[in-house]
């Protein structure tokens, strides 16, 4: 039996330059699935994203997602993407064997906790305040670097990770310090600053974007408080949950997130397209 990718649409072009396809999964003409194949909107359209591939239970367990993956990813060739992603829900073994299987690499892992009614307090001598216009300004100049950085290191070229970096914060933060339901606080010890986060208020929830101790004062609890400083944040402001993304590799921030009860949600996967 032979699987193969029928499309269902033309080649579709957002007005953002992505492109996006849907597709039947087919075993002899036989439709037994659905994939959506489309182009990044952070990375560019080097990047080709499987948005959706679902094989129907009858026809699971043959191997049929594997040659539609495949296929996709000649697909992504011909439109000249130097890399792939997919993304697997937290609980979905199947799609986790699949995207290993294929050689797809984790990168990055979604993670959230759900909150109490009762803030969580902060331990002696720790206390927060909100950023001022200097430290917001030495800190975007830094983590933009960083981030960027970040995302060289998983293969993406230099000035597509400069660029990816430059767009998120301009999404993120269209009015900088002062976006709305953007928090930004220092982190102090006993008067001295030790590290810094960033939360976000989305309507349903709280999400970390960035949270760091300071290189001189790491080791010394500081993480975990700044993850406390978030939660009691987001329980002021009403939300129920919180959620952030950990790189792959950052084996000590995986363990601090998991002690302190935040589950995946969704593991992100890419894979060079050689």
């Amino acid at each position: 039996m032979t699987t193969t990718l029928r499309p269902t649409e033309p080649l579709q072009r957002a007005a953002d330059g992505t492109r996006s396809r849907h597709y039947q999964v087919c075993v002899n003409s036989r439709p037994v699935g659905v994939l959506h194949l489309g182009t990044s909107s952070s990375l560019g359209d080097s990047v080709a994203v499987i948005h959706k591939l679902r094989v129907d239970e009858p026809d699971r367990r043959r191997g049929r997602g594997t040659v539609a993956a495949l296929a996709a990813e000649e697909v992504a060739r011909g439109w000249g993407c130097r890399q792939i992603e997919a993304g697997v829900a937290g609980d979905a073994e199947a799609g986790t064997r699949l995207a290993q299987a294929l050689g797809y690499a984790l990168r990055n892992r979604t993670m959230t906790k759900p909150l109490g009614t009762t803030p969580p307090g902060l331990p002696a001598g720790c206390a927060a305040r909100p950023m001022t216009r200097e430290d917001f300004a030495a800190w975007r100049a830094y983590e933009s670097e960083r981030y960027a950085r970040t995302w060289m290191e998983r293969g993406v070229p230099e000035a597509d990770a400069h660029a990816k970096a430059r767009r998120d914060h301009e999404v993120l933060l269209p009015r900088g310090l002062d976006t709305e339901g953007m928090l930004f606080s220092v982190l102090e010890h006993e008067g001295r600053r030790v590290g810094i986060l960033w939360l976000a208020l989305h309507e349903d929830r709280a999400f970390v974007y960035d949270v760091e101790a300071d290189a001189a004062h790491r080791g010394r609890g500081h993480g975990r408080t700044l993850m406390l400083l978030a939660e009691a944040q987001a329980i002021a402001a009403g939300r129920s949950r919180i959620g952030l993304n950990v790189f792959a590799g950052n084996t000590p921030a995986e363990r601090l997130y998991e002690s302190l009860g935040y589950e995946t949600t969704r593991y992100s996967y890419s894979k060079p397209l050689l």
